[in-house]
C-alpha cells in the first residue's frame, strides 16, 4: 500500500498499518435492488447470502421498470417458497412447476387470473434470477429451466382498444376534470410513452431540438430517446406547468411525484365520467396501444417508424395492435349475424 506526502510524493505505508477504510458495495446498488435486500435479510438474516445476491440481480438490470418489476414477481416468488418451507436456493423443479401452475389459478386485483404473458414474464423473472445465482455458484441449475411455460400468441395483445368516438371522449373528459389530468392523457396518447416513462421525467427536461419541443423518454434497457411532443399536446402541457421549471414533470396537489398506482385509479375515474365501457380495466398502456393502432391506421404512416417510435425490436411486436383491430372489425360474425337478421326478419314478414 501507498500513501500520499507533500508534493504528490508516493511512500510505502507499513506493512503493519492496515487500512480502516471500508466500502460497502451495495452502497451503490440502485434503490429498488437495496430495497429487496433488506426485505430478504428481515427472513432470512444478514448472514444468509440469498439477500445479496437477489440485490445483485436486481441491480444488474439497466432500467427501473425492469428493476421494479423483477422486485415485485421475486417477491411472489420467495413468498411461496418460504411457504413451503423451502430455501429459494435449495429449490427443484417439482417447486418450480407448482409454483407456475399456482400462478395460472391464482386471481389478481380484478378476480381473474394472471394473462398468459404476466405468467410468462414472471417465470422468466424467476428464470433469470436462478442463472444469475448459478453464475455465482449458489445454485446448481435454474428450476424453471424446464418448466412449462403458458403459450403467448405473438398476434394477441390482452390490451382493450377504444374506439376513436371513446377516445375523444376520453380526452375531452380529461380536458374539462384539470389541467394535469389533460396533459397527461395527451403525452400517453400522442407519444405512445409507457406510464413509467413519462413518470420519471422532471419539468426540466423539456428540450428542444431541430424546431421540436421533445422529452427524453428512457426505454426498457436504461437507453433514452427524444420523444416529439406535438403542439397540441405541448400546449396541454404548458398550460398544466404553468411556468413551472422544477419538480417532477407531473405532481402531485403536495409536491411529490405523480405514483403509476395513482395514475391508474385516476385514469380510471376519467374513463367512468366519460362513458368508457371498459372503464374499470382501463390502464395507462390503453393509450399507448391507442397511440400504435391509430397511427398504424393511417395510409400514409410505416410500421418502421411506428415501430421506432415505441421502441419495439420486433415489428411483429407493433404489428399484433393493427391485427387485432382488424380481427375484431372484420370479423365474420358480423356477416354471418347480418344475413342471419335477414332471414328472421323475412320470416316475420318484416315486422320488428
Amino acid at each position: 500500500m501507498t500513501e500520499f506526502r507533500e508534493a504528490g510524493e508516493l511512500v510505502p505505508r507499513p506493512s503493519a498499518e492496515l487500512s480502516t477504510d471500508r466500502h460497502d458495495p451495495r452502497d451503490d446498488w440502485p434503490d429498488e435492488a437495496r430495497a429487496l435486500a433488506d426485505h430478504l435479510a428481515e427472513f432470512y438474516g444478514d448472514r444468509d447470502p440469498l439477500p445479496t445476491i437477489a440485490g445483485g440481480w436486481v441491480a444488474r438490470q439497466k432500467s427501473r421498470h425492469t428493476r421494479r418489476a423483477y422486485v415485485r414477481t421475486f417477491k411472489t416468488w420467495e413468498e411461496y417458497a418460504r411457504k413451503s418451507k423451502i430455501h429459494p436456493l435449495q429449490a427443484k423443479l417439482p417447486l418450480a412447476d407448482a409454483y407456475a401452475k399456482h400462478l395460472a389459478k391464482t386471481p389478481t386485483r380484478n378476480g381473474k387470473p394472471p394473462a398468459e404473458t404476466t405468467q410468462a414474464q414472471a417465470l422468466a423473472a424467476a428464470g433469470s434470477f436462478y442463472t444469475y445465482a448459478a453464475r455465482l455458484q449458489a445454485v446448481d441449475a435454474d428450476p424453471f429451466a424446464a418448466v412449462n411455460r403458458p403459450y403467448v400468441d405473438p398476434d394477441y395483445s390482452p390490451t382493450e382498444g377504444l374506439t376513436e368516438a371513446e377516445m375523444d371522449r376520453l380526452i375531452e373528459t380529461a380536458r374539462d376534470w384539470a389541467p394535469r389530468s389533460y396533459a397527461l392523457v395527451m403525452l400517453l396518447y400522442l407519444t405512445g410513452a409507457r406510464i413509467d416513462e413519462i413518470l420519471a421525467l422532471d419539468a426540466s427536461q423539456l428540450g428542444y431540438d431541430r424546431g421540436h419541443r421533445t422529452l427524453p423518454l428512457r426505454q426498457k434497457g436504461g437507453k433514452r430517446r427524444p420523444a416529439p411532443v406535438p403542439p397540441i399536446a405541448l400546449d396541454a402541457l404548458l398550460a398544466y406547468l404553468g411556468g413551472r421549471t422544477k419538480e417532477a414533470l407531473f405532481i402531485t396537489d403536495s409536491g411529490r411525484r405523480w405514483t403509476q398506482p395513482e395514475v391508474w385509479k385516476h385514469l380510471r375515474v376519467l374513463a367512468r365520467r366519460a362513458g368508457i365501457p371498459q372503464a374499470a380495466t382501463i390502464k395507462p398502456h390503453t393509450l399507448r396501444h391507442q397511440f400504435i393502432t391509430d397511427s398504424l391506421a393511417d395510409p400514409n404512416t410505416k410500421l418502421q417508424d411506428v415501430q421506432d417510435a415505441v421502441s419495439h425490436s420486433d415489428p411483429r411486436t407493433t404489428q399484433r395492435y393493427n391485427r387485432r383491430r382488424g380481427m375484431l372489425d372484420n370479423h365474420p360474425a358480423y356477416g354471418l349475424a347480418a344475413k342471419l337478421a335477414g332471414r328472421l326478419q323475412a320470416e316475420t314478414g318484416g315486422s320488428s
